[in-house]
């Protein structure tokens, strides 16, 4: 295959050293300059466009596949709505207007979607449910990925990430030193995000499909702080209730509803297709992590 990686960064990197280790060809886009040497060092083609602007996509060559991980760099809703939005609308209507267009599309999209669901699980038919302004921007994407290139011609995937986590973004210090606010973290490490794209695409599954993109168990928050200081060999930290963290005058609202929101995903339809993870669970995916802080320490 080739494909392009539209904003090829944390997960768009490896998922460009994993095809390319494949044998698959790669071009990675980023509107950075700087971003050039990373791509190559990860066996892919360069290239600097802006997923907003149809004339900057020009200069990416026909491909078999597109994936969308652009990145908002963390802003508010009307940067992700830039970026999501009408990114996602101007890449697809490009490249399906191209006399060779490419005939997958995968859009990687947030388990924010869903909202607050009180500590219950969520699949793929759960019905979205978003708190924030900037997870309603990610459902209206999701939606855009979907049929807007079903329109086009194009098979849409969304590929719903929770929360990633890998080299660079173990935050060790976040949990070992506390205070831990109670609810589940739901994750998936950098090297089974990628992998699972890589995945979908290499097998040709889920179509016009959503899929979760989580690892095989979520944990509480306290129970995983807990499990993280015995394995680092310091104190347990602090605890607090949500209650407790939602009396802290410092919160905006944005912060607040992100609290109260409580799941835990599951990856049966993952596996059901057939994927096999590199770490199933935090366990294995910050061992690493552990064992250099052990070192230091």
């Amino acid at each position: 295959m080739r494909v392009a990686i539209l904003g090829c960064g944390y997960v768009g990197l490896a998922l460009c050293r994993q095809l390319t280790d494949a044998g698959h060809d790669v071009v990675g886009v980023r509107r950075s300059p700087d971003a050039a040497a990373a791509i190559e060092d990860a066996g892919g083609t360069a290239v600097r466009a802006d997923v907003t602007d149809a004339d900057d996509l020009a200069a990416v060559p026909d491909v078999d596949a597109v994936v969308f991980a652009a990145s908002s760099g963390g802003r508010g809703a009307d940067a992700a709505r830039r970026v999501y939005v009408e990114g996602l609308q101007t890449v697809i209507d490009h490249f399906g207007a191209r006399d060779d267009p490419p005939a997958r599309l995968v859009y990687t999209s947030s388990t924010g979607v869903y909202g607050d669901h009180d500590g219950d699980w969520v699949d793929e038919t759960t019905p979205l449910d978003p708190q924030t302004d900037k997870t309603r921007v990610l459902a209206e994407a999701e939606r855009i990925a979907r049929e807007r290139a079903l329109d086009r011609g194009i098979d849409g995937t969304v590929a719903r990430f929770a929360g990633l986590y890998g080299p660079d973004r173990y935050r060790l210090e976040r949990y070992l030193d506390g205070p831990v606010t109670e609810g589940y973290l739901n994750m998936v490490h950098r090297a089974d995000a990628a992998g699972a794209v890589a995945f979908l695409l290499r097998e040709g599954v889920a179509r016009d499909e959503t899929v979760l993109v989580v690892d095989d168990e979520p944990v509480s928050k306290w129970a995983f702080a807990d499990w993280l200081a015995d394995e680092c060999g310091v104190a347990e930290p602090p605890k607090r209730t949500t209650a407790e963290r939602l009396a802290d005058d410092d919160l905006s609202e944005t912060a607040r509803r992100r609290i109260q929101t409580s799941k835990r995903c599951s990856n049966d339809r993952l596996h059901s297709l057939g994927y096999e993870f590199a770490h199933p669970t935090f366990r294995s995916g910050y061992r690493d992590a552990i064992e250099r802080y052990r070192a230091a320490n």
